[in-house]
C-alpha cells in the first residue's frame, strides 16, 4: 500500500471506530435511563427521540450509498442532470413520511405496544396470515437492499486503499453487524445523527471542490457537450418521460411505504419533535440529495476520456484526484456513513421481524413456559439473529452484482409494492379489511417483479408504477367488496 492509501485508510477505521464507540456508549447510557421493556429498548429506542435525532435518522435511512456513489457516479457517467431531476424529489421525503405517518403511528404504536412495522399491521388488520406474508417479503427485500450497502461499503474501502475486495467487505460489514447487533434501536439513531452531520460536511467539500477544479462553467458545459451530448436536459442521455416520472414515484411519494422510515414515526417523544424533524429533515435532504447529484454532474466534465468498471467507481475515483489525501479521507466518511445508517436499520428492523413477530407470535405463542423462556433470552436471541443476518449478507455480497444503483432501487420497489397501501391505507382507509391488505401485497409485488424481470412498460412507465397501481386497484376494491359491516369496534378504537 501506498503513503496515500494508509492514510485513507485510516482515517476511516478512526471513522468506524469512533461510530462503534458512540454507538455503544450512548446505547448504555440511554437504556439504563428508562424503564421500558427491553423490546422497547432494543427495536424503538424508548419512544424517545428528539426533533435533531428524529431528522437526522429518517434522513440518514433514506439517503444510502446509491445517494453518495452510486446516483452522483451515474450522473458524471451517463444521466447527467437529468439524475439531479431524480434526486429532487426525495427532498420532501422526511416531510412526507413524519407529516402522513408519524402522528398517527405515534398514537397507534403506545396504544397497542407495536414496536414494528408487523406488529401495527396485526393491531390494524388483525390477520396473521398478512404479518406472516409481508414479513417474509420484507426480509427478502431487506436482504437484497443490505447487499447493495454492504457492496457500497466495500467497494468505496477498495478503491481508495488498495485492499482486496473481500478483505474490505470484511472490515465493513464487522463494524456495522457489532454495533448494530450490541447497540440496538438506540445506537443506530444515536449514529445516524453523527452520520447526518458528517454527511452535510462530505456533500460541502464535494461540491466546493468539484467547482474549484472545473476551472469555470463555460469550459465545463464545452466538455460535456462533447463527452455526454444531452447532459444537461431534462431526460439526459437515458431517461424518457415516463421513466422520470417512474422514479418520482420510486424515490418521492413511494417511501411512506418503506417499513424502515415509517417505523421512526413509532419513536419520537412528542408532537414537537415531529413538526420539528419535518423541517429540518427536509433542508438536510435538499442538501444532500440535490448537491451531491448537482457536484456529479458536473464531475463529468473532470473524468473525461477515463474508463471505469462501472458507474460505482466513478466518484471514489474523483475525490482522489481532486482533494488533498486528508479532505479526500474525511469526504469518504460521508458514503460510508450513508451505507452504514441504512444497513443498521435493516438490520434492526430484520431482527424485530424474525425474533419478535416470526418467533415470539407464532412459536412461542401464549403458552406460559416457553414465553417465560423467551423474554428471559430475548436480549441475547436478539443480538444473535441480529448478528447472523450481518454474517448472511456478509457471504451473499461476496460475489457481488454488477451495479449498487440498481440493486437497491430494485429492492426499494419491491418494499414499497408490499407495504405502501396496508400501511397508507390503513391510515385512512376505514374499509381496509385483512383481505383487502392481503390482496394488496401479493398483487402489487407479483406485478412489481413479473413487469421488472421482463421489462414491461407502457408509455416509459416502469414496474413500480404498476405495483404500486394494481395493488392499490387490489386494495380500494376488494376493500369495499368485503368489508360491508366495517371495521371491530376494538380496531377503530386503537387505529382511528
Amino acid at each position: 500500500m501506498t503513503s496515500t492509501q494508509i492514510t485513507m485508510l485510516s482515517i476511516i477505521v478512526i471513522y468506524l471506530i469512533v461510530n462503534v464507540a458512540v454507538g455503544m456508549f450512548y446505547s448504555k447510557r440511554k437504556d439504563s435511563q428508562s424503564d421500558m421493556s427491553f423490546s422497547k429498548k432494543y427495536f424503538i429506542g424508548s419512544r424517545g427521540m428528539n426533533g435533531i435525532v428524529l431528522a437526522m435518522t429518517t434522513v440518514a435511512t433514506y439517503a444510502s450509498v446509491s445517494s453518495f456513489v452510486s446516483g452522483p457516479g451515474a450522473a458524471a457517467m451517463t444521466y447527467g442532470f437529468s439524475q439531479a431531476w431524480v434526486a429532487g424529489v426525495q427532498v420532501g421525503a422526511a416531510f412526507l413520511v413524519l407529516g402522513i405517518l408519524g402522528k398517527k403511528f405515534a398514537l397507534v404504536s403506545r396504544k397497542t405496544g407495536a414496536v414494528t412495522i408487523a406488529g401495527y399491521l396485526k393491531a390494524r388488520y388483525k390477520s396473521d396470515a398478512l404479518v406472516i406474508i409481508t414479513t417474509l417479503l420484507m426480509l427478502v427485500f431487506f436482504v437484497t437492499q443490505m447487499i447493495a450497502q454492504f457492496l457500497g461499503g466495500a467497494t468505496l474501502i477498495e478503491s481508495v486503499t488498495g485492499l482486496p475486495y473481500w478483505l474490505a467487505l470484511a472490515i465493513f460489514a464487522l463494524v456495522v453487524i457489532v454495533y448494530t447487533s450490541f447497540g440496538g434501536f438506540t445506537a443506530v439513531v444515536i449514529t445516524d445523527t453523527l452520520q447526518g452531520i458528517i454527511m452535510l460536511i462530505g456533500t460541502f467539500l464535494f461540491l466546493f471542490f468539484v467547482v474549484k477544479n472545473l476551472g469555470s462553467f463555460d469550459a465545463m458545459a464545452i466538455t460535456l457537450d462533447q463527452t455526454l451530448p444531452g447532459w444537461d436536459t431534462l431526460t439526459g442521455t437515458g431517461y424518457t418521460p415516463g421513466s422520470l416520472v417512474s422514479f418520482w414515484v420510486l424515490v418521492g411519494i413511494g417511501v411512506i411505504g418503506l417499513p424502515q422510515t415509517a417505523v421512526r414515526g413509532m419513536g419520537f417523544k412528542d408532537t414537537k419533535s415531529c413538526h420539528n424533524a419535518m423541517l429540518l429533515g427536509t433542508i438536510v435532504a435538499g442538501f444532500l440529495m440535490i448537491g451531491m447529484h448537482v457536484g456529479g454532474a458536473w464531475s463529468g466534465a473532470l473524468i473525461a476520456g477515463q474508463e471505469f468498471a462501472s458507474s460505482d467507481y466513478v466518484i471514489p475515483a474523483v475525490i482522489q484526484q481532486i482533494m488533498p489525501v486528508g479532505v479526500a479521507g474525511i469526504f469518504l466518511a460521508a458514503p460510508m456513513a450513508a451505507v452504514m445508517s441504512t444497513v443498521s436499520s435493516l438490520l434492526i428492523l430484520a431482527s424485530a421481524s424474525i425474533v419478535k413477530d416470526l418467533w415470539g407470535t407464532y412459536i412461542v405463542k401464549d403458552d406460559p413456559a416457553r414465553k417465560e423462556r423467551f423474554n428471559r433470552n430475548l436480549s441475547k436471541s436478539s443480538l444473535a439473529v441480529t448478528f447472523l443476518i450481518g454474517i448472511v449478507v456478509f457471504v451473499l455480497t461476496l460475489t457481488p452484482p454488477d451495479i449498487i444503483f440498481w440493486v437497491n432501487l430494485f429492492a426499494m420497489g419491491g418494499l414499497e409494492a408490499c407495504f405502501f397501501w396496508p400501511i397508507v391505507g390503513g391510515v385512512f382507509y376505514k374499509k381496509g379489511n385483512k383481505q383487502a391488505a392481503i390482496s394488496s401485497s401479493v398483487i402489487g409485488v407479483l406485478v412489481y417483479v413479473i413487469s421488472y424481470n421482463f421489462h414491461l412498460t407502457v408509455w416509459g412507465l416502469n414496474s413500480i408504477v404498476w405495483g404500486l397501481l394494481f395493488g392499490g386497484i387490489a386494495y380500494f376494491l376488494i376493500g369495499k367488496l368485503t368489508c360491508r359491516d366495517g371495521l371491530d369496534q376494538d380496531v377503530l378504537d386503537t387505529c382511528f
